[in-house]
């Protein structure tokens, strides 16, 4: 039998509508500006803490293989069937980007939107609901 977490996948699952509802917003009206710029760079982390902390709990939850890097907890959750595998290389695209966001955030392009911003707004909702699906699945 399976110990998983529901309640803190859960949780974090909750967290992606306003992480994505800010990234669609950011995309939609953006002017390059230092407020859009910050705001723009914890929204991408918040993403990818997000999908990185759930991947752990169902990694750690339905005992499958130890993750050594962001990337690998992509796709080992990808791997189980948690969400399609036709997100799988964008999530990785966002983990990837968790070094430049949280060590080199010093030189980070503000000015710029990222493209993932517009990606993420409509992909983030998306992997929840499989996430949601995959746990109602498997328990």
């Amino acid at each position: 039998m399976y110990y998983v977490n529901r309640e803190q996948i859960a949780v974090r699952l909750d967290a992606i509508a306003e992480i994505a509802a800010a990234l669609d917003v950011l995309a939609d009206q953006w002017q390059g500006t230092l407020l859009e710029g910050l705001a723009q760079e914890r929204a991408l982390h918040l993403a990818i803490e997000t999908v990185t902390d759930v991947g752990s709990f169902l990694i750690d939850g339905f005992i499958l293989r130890d993750a050594s890097s962001y990337e690998d907890i992509i796709e080992i959750s990808g791997e189980a069937g948690a969400f399609p595998a036709d997100m799988q290389s964008t999530l990785i695209e966002l983990v990837q980007l968790r070094k430049p966001l949280v060590q080199d955030y010093y030189v980070w392009e503000r000015a710029s939107l990222h493209p993932l911003s517009k990606t993420l707004s409509t992909l983030l909702p998306e992997y929840k609901q499989a996430v949601e699906d995959y746990l109602d699945r498997e328990l």
